[in-house]
Order: structure tokens, then C-alpha cells, then sequence
């Protein structure tokens, strides 16, 4: 729920990438106010300082809460540990239960980990690098490839990822939906494919998507 004009509201700095999207689902499924700053990465603006003072890995996403721990302001980035402050901030989407936030805690980190990482070099090897290597194109498609057909078996016996709707599906849905561009088809993944196409009719992450659409 944007609201610009709320002092209280956080301050989420993205862009158009799925880790971006992450952010502004969660926000969005939460429903609390938020203000969106765009941080244009095409552009460099990522490494301004002021940016550097929210994120020191000088990458996005990063938030700014106002009414932080003890009412005091905190500023977070990385996107795996800002989906956890929320969801411990707002019980929401991040079980207390010791064992389901394990569940939940293991599909996360392996998606900040594994996923993302092999995504993204999947795209920049792929699509953006200047040079066409086909031992990294073919190294990382592959590796989707793979880390898909373990969403694929995991699925077989559950709706989402650790059970529940959790962080740990709003983490790794953004990446998902780029399959066409990861150079995967997703038919060959069908339990994937109807976990895609649930999360995808939520009308909470239709709308941290068209957050997204404004960054561009």
C-alpha cells in the first residue's frame, strides 16, 4: 500500500529486478504504507553515497523503517534479511513455530543462496555479457534447470514451498516468473508451473508487480 505522504511509512529503494519485486509482494501482502524510491541501477545510482549509507553492498533492494526496534529508525538491505524483519515485524508470512520457520527459514536462504545467484548469472551470461561463452551459458541454464526440478519435487506433496504461503515462496516466485528468459520451459515443471500460476493470481502480488512497472 504506497502512501507518500506518510512520515511513518518505510522507505523501500528498488528497481525493476526480481529482487526488487521481492520487497514491494511482501509489502503489498503485509499491507502497511510504504513510500518507493527509485534507485536506476542503469544508471549507476546505486553507488551514490546516500545510497551507501542504507546499503553498503551498494545493491538493492533496501528499506529504511521509521518506527524501528525500541521506536529507534533501522535501515536494511539484502533482501533475504529484509523479508525476515518484516515478517518478524508484522507476524505475517514467518512462522514462530520453531520447526515451520525452519522449513520456511531453509527454502529462503536456498533461494538467496542458490537461486538468485544462479538466475542471475544465467541472465548476465546469457543475455548481457559482451562476450557469448557457451561453457557459462550452458553451465548456468543448466543449473535453473536443476535448482527448478528441485520446486518441482519439493511441490509434490504441498502447495507452496515449506507448506504455507511464506517469505520463502514471495523470495523465489520473482525468479520463477522469468523462466522464458532463464531459458527454461516451464511445462516440463507442471507442479511448478501451478505454484507459479497461484502466487501470480494473488491480488496483493499483482500489485507489488505494478510497483514494479513504475520503476522503469
Amino acid at each position: 500500500m504506497q502512501d507518500d505522504g506518510d512520515d511513518e511509512a518505510i522507505s523501500l529503494y528498488a528497481w525493476t529486478t526480481p529482487n526488487g519485486y521481492k520487497i514491494s509482494i511482501m509489502l503489498e501482502e503485509l499491507g502497511v504504507p510504504y513510500k518507493v524510491h527509485l534507485i536506476d541501477i542503469g544508471k549507476g545510482e546505486q553507488f551514490a553515497p546516500e545510497f551507501l549509507k542504507i546499503s553498503p553492498n551498494n545493491r538493492i533492494p533496501a528499506i529504511v523503517d521509521p518506527d524501528g526496534p525500541d521506536g529507534q529508525p533501522i535501515s536494511i538491505f539484502e533482501s533475504g534479511a529484509i523479508l525476515q524483519y518484516l515478517g518478524r515485524k508484522f507476524d505475517r508470512f514467518y512462522p514462530t513455530n520453531e520447526r515451520r520457520k525452519s522449513d520456511v527459514e531453509q527454502w529462503l536462504f536456498w533461494q538467496v543462496g542458490g537461486l538468485g545467484p544462479m538466475a542471475g548469472q544465467c541472465f548476465h551470461f546469457t543475455k548481457y555479457a559482451p562476450e557469448k561463452i557457451p561453457y557459462a551459458m550452458d553451465r548456468y541454464t543448466q543449473e535453473v534447470t536443476r535448482l527448478f526440478g528441485v520446486m518441482e519435487r519439493n511441490l509434490a506433496d504441498k502447495d507452496f514451498l515449506a507448506g504455507e504461503y511464506s517469505v520463502a515462496d514471495i523470495a523465489s516466485f520473482p525468479w520463477v516468473r522469468q523462466w522464458k528468459g532463464l531459458g527454461q520451459e516451464i511445462t516440463q515443471f507442471p507442479r511448478l508451473s501451478a505454484w507459479m500460476t497461484t502466487i501470480a493470481a494473488r491480488p496483493a502480488v499483482q500489485r507489488g508487480l505494478d510497483v514494479g512497472k513504475t520503476l522503469g
